[in-house]
C-alpha cells in the first residue's frame, strides 16, 4: 500500500513539474498557458480566439466593476488576457508558442524566439530593401549634379576655357544682345554668364568623377543591368583569354590603355580625367610592358622626390620636424 501510495504522488509530482515547465516566466503568458487565458484548446481556430478574447474582454473589462478592488482585478486580468490574444492571433507568434509547449527543454531558444519578435520591426525587408535602394539611387544622381556643377562653374573660371567658350559664343551669334531691350550691366552679365555656361556644357568632354551624370549612374539601373553587366564581363574575359593568351594577337590602344591603368591601380573615372595628350604619351612609352612601367615608375618616383626636396614648403617642413617631431619626447608635469 505504502509503495502505491509513493508511486501515485511521483506520478502527480511529475506530472505538475512537467506542465509548469512548459511555462516560463517572462515571457509570452508567463506561468500561465496562453489557451487556458483565453479558455480555448490548441485546436482553436482564429474565429474562435477573436470570439473568446471578445467575451472575456467584456468581461474583465475595469469599467465595468465598480468597487476600487474589483477594477484593479479586473484590469490585470484584462491585461493577461489581452496579452494571451496577441500571442494567437499571430500565426508566426503562435507557432513559436507552440513549440515552447512541445520543447519545454529549449530555453534559451524560446526566449531569443520571443525577444526577437519583439524587437524585430514589423516592417517587410522587401520594403526596407526598395527605400534603402531608392534613397541611394537618389542621392547618387543629386550627387552627381552637384559635381558636375562643380566642374562646370570652375571651368567658367579659367581664363583659356572662358575665352574659347566666348569666341563660340561670338561665332554662333550668341552673344547678339538685342539693342531695344533695356537691360542693366547686372542682367547683361547674368545673361552673358549664362551663355559660357551652355557653350561649355556643350562642348566640354568632361570625364571621370565629374563627368556629366546619366540614369546608367545610379544604383536602381545597375542592380537591374546586373546580369547583363554579369554576362558581358564574362564574354570579355574569354575573349581577352582567346585572342591574346591563346592566338597571342596584340594589343589595340584601348586594351592598352586598360593595361596601364591597372598597372597604376586607377579606377575607371580617374584614368579617364586625365587629358588626351597623357594618355597619348602613356602608350608612346609603352607602358603597357610590365619592364617598362617598372621603370618609368621609379623615375616618377624619383622626380618626385627632387620636386619635394627642392620645394620650400616641404624644406620649412622637414625643418620642422627636425626640431619639434615625433623624434623629440617631452615630459609636461603641470
Amino acid at each position: 500500500m505504502l509503495q502505491y501510495l509513493i508511486a501515485i504522488t511521483s506520478l502527480l509530482f511529475i506530472s505538475i513539474f512537467s506542465t509548469s515547465a512548459q511555462l516560463l516566466e517572462g515571457i509570452y503568458c508567463g506561468k500561465e498557458n496562453c489557451y487556458d487565458v483565453l479558455e480555448i484548446t490548441r485546436e482553436a481556430t482564429k474565429s474562435e480566439i477573436s470570439k473568446n478574447y471578445r467575451k472575456l474582454a467584456k468581461q474583465y473589462h475595469p469599467d465595468l466593476h465598480r468597487t476600487p478592488e474589483a477594477k484593479e482585478k479586473a484590469e490585470e486580468r484584462f491585461k493577461i488576457i489581452a496579452n494571451a490574444y496577441e500571442i494567437l492571433k499571430d500565426e508566426e507568434t503562435r507557432t513559436d508558442y507552440d513549440y515552447m509547449l512541445d520543447n519545454p527543454d529549449e530555453y534559451y531558444a524560446h526566449y531569443y524566439r520571443y525577444y526577437r519578435r519583439r524587437v524585430a520591426p514589423k516592417v517587410d525587408v522587401r520594403i526596407v530593401l526598395i527605400v534603402t535602394i531608392s534613397i541611394i539611387s537618389a542621392i547618387q544622381y543629386y550627387s552627381g549634379w552637384q559635381r558636375y556643377d562643380t566642374a562646370i562653374k570652375y571651368f567658367m573660371t579659367v581664363p583659356k576655357y572662358r575665352n574659347k567658350a566666348l569666341e563660340i559664343a561670338k561665332e554662333d551669334g550668341l552673344l547678339l544682345h538685342d539693342k531695344r531691350a533695356r537691360k542693366s550691366k547686372k542682367e547683361s552679365k547674368e545673361e552673358t554668364e549664362g551663355i559660357i555656361k551652355r557653350v561649355i556644357e556643350d562642348k566640354m568632354d568632361i570625364k571621370g568623377a565629374y563627368a556629366k551624370p546619366t540614369i546608367m549612374d545610379i544604383l536602381w539601373i545597375q542592380l537591374i543591368m546586373l546580369p547583363y553587366t554579369i554576362t558581358k564581363y564574362i564574354y570579355w574575359y574569354l575573349s581577352w583569354f582567346w585572342r591574346h593568351t591563346v592566338l597571342k594577337q596584340e594589343y589595340n590602344d584601348e586594351e592598352k590603355l586598360y593595361i596601364i591603368r591597372k598597372f597604376m591601380k586607377m579606377s575607371e573615372h580617374q584614368f579617364n580625367s586625365q587629358e588626351d595628350d597623357k594618355k597619348q604619351e602613356f602608350l608612346d612609352q609603352e607602358l603597357w610592358i610590365r619592364e617598362k612601367f617598372n621603370e618609368w615608375y621609379k623615375q616618377e618616383e624619383e622626380n618626385t622626390k627632387r620636386q619635394m626636396a627642392e620645394s620650400n614648403k616641404y624644406k620649412q617642413y622637414r625643418r620642422y620636424i627636425k626640431n619639434h617631431g615625433v623624434g623629440r619626447m617631452t615630459f609636461d608635469d603641470s
